[in-house]
């Protein structure tokens, strides 16, 4: 017979054998046991009104509200709450700290003048952030892109955005620091009279005499004639001196404000990317309890924001199975993988160098050989095709090599997005480089492959016969990838993406299913628009229009793959986190930035500019314009600038900014010391909540019991 445990009406404050009233009781009760617990103390971050951890409503009430007026409890133990909008609570009780807090100000009196102040500033900032965030254009459509097709996609247009406003920024400089000069200081000059000669050859550009319709279409694709010698080219703009101290300026300006902007973006992406990388958030209980927004109202909010949550969470488990199956491997099946992925790399390094050649020997030999002959010369359209052979090349190897690229992330067994990351370093590699092979093979006719002893760049310094005016040949070349690049955009959505949307809807059968309906590729738009913001970085110092003509065609292809994902694409069927991507994307934008620096930078610095065309003409190098104007300067303003570049400033700077960078490492290294111990203190409260909830679990059970 099961002994039954004896009953202590002691313990339990009653002897008459039953149980005795709340008041009466001295062992402690499941409220008293969870008010213990650590998180107890956290009960100002959940808002005014809040009952205990197991206090059932009207119980304790007048205790909890005596505990919550009480002097010592409320001033001494917690501190006063901050604004209410930066407070964890529910909206309701945020409204009500608001008003005690209006209430206390007016039993106060207004304040001080300062304190009345501070608030109209702070007041005024927040103002001004919510009237920048206002004014972000298409902020609703990224939403519903993001709720319908994920944040991956969404990264995308959202890159677009920030694209399109770096080169509206860029246009506004130019037309203000170029423009508005060349015009202001009187009419410029026409083109060189075709008679006209020097010790650096002739330079006509333009097109003479009766020129046909179809001619003048093809110099509009290819930026020759009537576009040769317009606002659009470098040779355009006269030698005048404040115009040649603008250009360069307007160059360094528009540089320097690209990656403030893109550091800027990066560095914000990058906080969400660590946070979201470190597991310091919980996978799942993060988005589960976290993530939803209280503030939504409308079906239709509410729907995206569901699927939004919902994309995450398929990310989170389909990492979670690879990284599990990746757990489990033997050391032969490691050994096995790792061999896979060093052949997959050696694929792709031959597929690389075959597309390099192929691309040199397309815009050097090719190009050359093709346009001497008699054929070419006489039909306009074999010349216009000779002309876009090596964007055409470009063009063909970036179309092709990337999907190879997908099909070849899968077999490394690697997470959907490390995969992402590893088919955009690929691509972005093919893009960048394939770009700088082509800038490569016009350095090398520009400057007699580097030979400047060559008899046709010994007189000049570069190859006046084939080149007269080097600066608008290459600002040419750029316009033509920019050009070829939107027509190749719109030929893929045209004949492409919207046929085989009508193919999929038209036959429902087996040919119906083959042609399914296409999933929008990230990165391989993604990497096309980064192809054509560098082209825009190298050309617009040579170009300096073609920002603009950027903007109109970001402007143009942002609508228009908006129309393609809603009407064209479906879902993805297997998911990225966006917060990788968001780091990487301004990362290449920065990759790209930096390589083409170079090309203009050593352009401006060691290539001689054009005799015949361009605000430069004349001079040594382009660089030589900016010491030739401090020289004119007064001689305080000489001295101070001259010191700027001195070993005396460099050395001490550089002191300073190792100082300063060995202490933001000290700092950091502490914060992280401090970060790991908090950890660990976290990890130690949740073991005491689970020890403390387990023995108030057992205590109420034998409460009930007797």
């Amino acid at each position: 017979m099961e002994e039954r445990p004896q009953w202590d009406p002691e313990a339990w404050g009653s002897a008459e054998g039953r149980p005795a009233p709340r008041a009466a009781r001295t062992g402690p009760s499941l409220s008293s046991v969870l008010n213990e617990l650590p998180s107890a103390a956290t009960l100002r971050y959940r808002g005014p009104g809040v009952l205990p951890w197991g206090a059932e409503e009207g119980e304790d009430e007048e205790a909890w509200r005596s505990m919550q007026t009480s002097p010592d409890a409320s001033h001494q133990e917690l501190p006063e709450p901050g604004p209410s909008r930066e407070l964890p609570w529910p909206m309701q009780a945020r409204r009500a700290h608001r008003q005690r807090l209006a209430r206390d100000r007016v039993a106060q009196g207004a304040g001080s003048t300062g304190a009345q102040w501070t608030r109209l500033i702070r007041r005024s900032k927040e103002k001004v952030r919510e009237g920048l965030r206002s004014l972000q254009p298409w902020a609703w459509t990224l939403k519903k892109i993001g709720g319908q097709f994920g944040a991956g996609t969404e990264s995308y247009f959202s890159l677009l955005r920030f694209l399109l406003l770096l080169n509206v920024l860029a246009s506004v400089l130019t037309a203000c620091m170029v423009l508005l000069p060349t015009w202001l200081e009187g009419t410029p000059p026409g083109p060189p009279a075709p008679n006209a000669s020097s010790p650096c050859g002739s330079y006509n550009p333009g097109s003479h005499g009766l020129v046909t319709f179809a001619t003048e279409l093809f110099n509009l694709l290819s930026g020759e004639g009537f576009l040769e010698w317009s606002p659009l080219f470098y040779g355009f703009y006269p030698p005048r001196p404040h115009l040649t101290i603008t250009y360069l300026c307007a160059a360094f300006a528009i540089g320097l404000l690209y990656l403030l902007l893109i550091l800027h973006r990066s560095v914000s992406g990058l906080k969400q990317t660590l946070l979201a990388e470190s597991e310091a958030l919980t996978r799942y209980s993060h988005r589960v309890f976290s993530a939803w927004d209280f503030g939504l109202s409308g079906e239709v909010h509410v729907r995206l924001r569901q699927r939004l949550i919902l994309y995450e969470l398929q990310v989170e488990l389909e990492e979670a199975r690879v990284r599990r199956k990746a757990a489990v491997r033997t050391l032969g099946q490691q050994a096995r993988l790792w061999s896979v992925r060093l052949l997959l790399n050696l694929v792709v390094l031959v597929l690389l160098g075959a597309a390099f050649y192929g691309i040199y020997w397309a815009t050097t030999e090719a190009a050359v050989t093709l346009q001497d002959k008699p054929l070419i010369q006489r039909t306009p359209v074999l010349k216009l095709m000779v002309d876009y052979l090596p964007s055409i090349f470009i063009s063909g190897v970036n179309f092709v090599l990337p999907p190879v690229f997908k099909l070849i992330a899968p077999l490394e067994g690697y997470t959907r997005s490390r995969q992402i990351v590893f088919i955009l370093l690929r691509t972005v590699f093919l893009r960048l480089v394939s770009l700088l092979v082509l800038l490569v093979s016009l350095w090398s006719q520009i400057t007699c492959g580097g030979n400047a002893e060559a008899a046709e760049c010994k007189t000049c310094g570069y190859n006046y016969k084939e080149l007269p005016c080097w600066e608008t040949r290459l600002g040419q070349e750029m316009y033509k990838l920019l050009l070829f690049d939107l027509l190749t955009s719109l030929a893929v959505i045209l004949l492409i993406q919207f046929p085989r949307k009508l193919l999929c809807g038209l036959c429902p059968g087996a040919l119906g299913r083959f042609a399914r309906t296409q999933e929008f590729q990230v990165p391989d738009e993604v990497l096309g628009l980064i192809y054509a913001q560098t082209v825009v970085w190298v050309g617009s110092f040579f170009c300096p229009l073609l920002p603009l003509l950027n903007t109109v065609k970001f402007l143009l292809l942002f609508y228009l793959k908006k129309i393609t994902l809603f009407s064209t694409c479906s879902p993805a069927s297997r998911t990225f986190r966006a917060s990788t991507v968001n780091f990487f994307f301004p990362l290449v934008l920065l990759l790209g930035l930096a390589i083409s620096a170079v090309p203009v930078l050593y352009s401006i610095f060691l290539i001689p500019p054009s005799k015949l065309c361009g605000p430069f003409r004349g001079q040594s190098s382009i660089w030589v314009a900016i010491p030739e104007s401090i020289c004119k300067l007064p001689q305080t303003a000489q001295n101070f600038l001259f010191f700027l570049g001195t070993q005396a400033f460099a050395v001490p700077l550089l002191l300073i900014s190792s100082i300063l960078m060995a202490y933001t490492v000290a700092l950091a290294n502490s914060y992280g010391r401090l970060i790991s111990e908090l950890k660990r203190q976290i990890q130690t409260e949740a073991q005491n909540k689970v020890f403390l909830a387990q023995r108030a679990v057992a205590l109420s059970s034998v409460n009930r019991a007797l």
